[in-house]
């Protein structure tokens, strides 16, 4: 009960992370660095991050072989933007996209980490982590499309432009706007190519959930897993 409490929390935490970096991005000036509160923000996130490691760590039978493996979790969970700060360090703007990114990036390992003990049956987490991985890659790139091409690109209005353009080419269709900086090509060159990646996931969902209802209706029943009677 612990540990789904801290699973819970960490999931939170991860829905304010992303809550956080919406409003920094879509709210404020142009490429302006990301404001106090943000990195307050950011600095607890990351403690209930570091928690959520440790209770892992904690209550597993090999603690050590579990650092190990999952060390990158950890190196995912520092505050990097309060560590900055400390250090009197002066970050750009792009540089605190790239450790937001960091972050962010655990977060999505805890809604992973979420999805395995709040859904039991194998098909059903393999939809929802289907679901769950197009919206965030569609909502994660049509932010920094936004952050970059808002300013320079007349195409694209307001938020809703971005989503819509990040939609489009997540599907592989394509939109009608055009990115005109590095990054946004750098997005519009991936999007395809993660959409290409993640569809046949869906397919294999719904091939399995076919074959399934095929054999209740027809009455034939799958022996492959029977232990066979050689005598």
């Amino acid at each position: 009960m612990f540990l789904r409490a801290i699973n819970i929390l960490t999931l939170l935490a991860s829905v304010l992370l992303l809550a956080s970096l919406s409003v920094e991005i879509i709210y404020s000036r142009e490429l302006a660095p990301f404001s106090a509160l943000y990195q307050q923000v950011m600095f607890v996130i990351c403690i209930i991050f570091i928690v959520d490691f440790f209770a892992l760590m904690f209550s597993s039978e090999h603690r050590w072989r579990f650092l190990c493996r999952n060390f990158v979790v950890l190196v995912l969970s520092v505050p990097y933007h309060t560590i900055a700060t400390w250090a009197g360090l002066q970050l750009g703007h792009t540089t605190s996209m790239i450790l937001s990114g960091v972050v962010m990036l655990r977060s999505i390992m805890a809604l992973y980490i979420t999805l395995r003990w709040l859904i039991v049956r194998r098909a059903t987490r393999l939809l929802w982590a289907y679901i769950a991985t197009v919206t965030l890659c569609t909502y994660l790139a049509a932010l920094l499309f936004y952050e970059y091409e808002a300013p320079v690109n007349s195409s694209v209005v307001g938020f809703s432009d971005a989503l819509w353009w990040a939609g489009m080419n997540l599907t592989t269709v394509g939109a009608e706007i055009f990115p005109v900086t590095a990054i946004g090509k750098l997005i519009c060159v991936m999007l395809p190519v993660l959409g290409t990646a993640i569809f046949p996931v869906l397919t294999v969902y719904i091939t399995s959930l076919y074959g399934r209802y095929s054999h209740s209706g027809t009455g034939v029943v799958d022996d492959s897993d029977k232990p066979k009677n050689n005598s």
